[in-house]
């Protein structure tokens, strides 16, 4: 049996947020255009937990958790000319980028700020907390993992 593994996706509220996941119910992540979020992508396995983060807003943080519903196949985005992910090398027969779908799972009750992340000791290791971490996917540890969701389940 495979461990269950753990992952942080970033997305800016505005252009996909945990309310438009949660509209959606699911969605390809597209767009991803760092080989090493790519790579990471790559190693993900339906059922495998996924803290969904608001970047480049008011409070910068976890909103959310969702879960990886697909295994990883082609970025559709990087075969159409129109589109702001369009990857000119990308061919049917080798495509250099790649999505999972994932699902909505759950609103925080309230979000887990990055300051509050920063300073949790049991968080230090969280690769987004390393300089210039500017990945929009990343791997988590099972521990994080529960950390955040302890702290995202905290009535307001």
């Amino acid at each position: 049996m495979i461990a269950k593994q753990y992952w942080l996706v970033k997305s800016e509220p505005e252009s996909y947020g945990i309310e438009h996941l949660k509209k959606d119910t699911k969605t390809a992540w597209t767009g991803v255009r760092n080989f090493l979020a790519r790579n990471y992508m790559r190693q993900m396995k339906v059922g495998d937990g996924v803290l969904f983060y608001h970047s480049s807003c008011k409070v910068v943080g976890v909103y959310g958790l969702a879960e990886v519903v697909s295994a990883p196949y082609p970025d559709p985005t990087q075969f159409d000319a129109k589109s702001h992910y369009y990857e000119k090398r990308a061919t049917k027969e080798k495509p250099v980028w790649d999505v999972v779908d994932i699902a909505y799972a759950s609103t925080f009750a309230c979000p887990v700020p990055l300051s509050e992340i920063r300073q949790n000791t049991k968080l230090h290791g969280m690769e987004i907390l390393a300089p210039r971490s500017r990945l929009s996917v990343t791997p988590v540890t099972a521990r994080e993992y529960e950390e955040i969701v302890r702290l995202g389940s905290r009535s307001t």
